[in-house]
């Protein structure tokens, strides 16, 4: 499992499975090969999801965002 870490507050915000790393990896930029931030916004996890991403996912990741315009998360191995 992968725990999806809140940048601003060091807080989880949920798990994910290697499978949904994998995908959010080959759809998202990396600014190195060590690179386990992300940042996310309203438009872009709704590309994610028109673009076939695990509903599961969506949905932490919309949960995640709250009523926030944009969040970065972290990616750790649990």
């Amino acid at each position: 499992m992968v725990r999806l870490i809140d940048t601003d507050t060091g807080g989880v915000v949920g798990t994910i499975t290697d499978e949904q790393l994998d995908y959010l990896q080959s759809q998202l930029e990396e600014e190195s090969p060590d690179d386990r931030d992300y940042w996310f916004d309203v438009a872009s996890v709704d590309i994610l999801e028109e673009e076939g991403a695990d509903p599961a996912l969506v949905a932490l990741l919309r949960a995640a965002l709250g009523d926030r315009e944009e969040i970065e998360l972290r990616w750790e191995r649990a």
